[in-house]
């Protein structure tokens, strides 16, 4: 990938993650993270590639077909939008994928902790927060 390629990639990510955050009002776009865009070399189209924020979503196939519809219908308005900001002689066309890799790499972690034995982070913060109890009797 070349280093224009790279600068694009980052400059749509950045746009698109600003458009999205302040000026989307569609109700169907929920709570989403960009986790990258790849931009064709030609730029012909740019695949933005999204997560679900919400714990809820990322686990219920109905809601992601949701915020999926809801980001495909404002395609159009991002590439827009965007073209406006960025200095670039050709705006790609956006296509939004979702990416599951933030639930995979989340469910992993946690099968790595039950086989290793460790408790879950709320109950290792727990005991970090209890004070040690000595017997007093051993103390001499």
């Amino acid at each position: 990938m070349s280093r224009r390629t790279e600068r694009i990639n980052s400059l749509l990510l950045a746009e698109i993650a600003r458009l999205l955050r302040q000026e989307v009002t569609d109700p169907r776009v929920g709570l989403v993270t960009l986790t990258r865009v790849d931009v064709a070399p030609d730029l012909s189209n740019a695949t933005v590639y999204w997560s679900a924020l919400d714990a809820e979503a990322s686990v219920d196939e109905a809601r992601l077909e949701v915020l999926e519809a809801g980001l495909a219908s404002a395609a159009s308005f991002l590439r827009r939008r965007a073209a406006r900001e960025l200095p670039l002689k050709r705006m790609p066309e956006l296509r939004f994928r979702y990416d599951p890799s933030l639930v995979l790499g989340s469910r992993t972690l946690s099968v790595l902790r039950e086989v290793a034995g460790d408790p879950p982070a709320d109950a290792a913060d727990d005991e970090r927060d209890t004070p040690d109890r000595h017997d007093e009797a051993g103390e001499a």
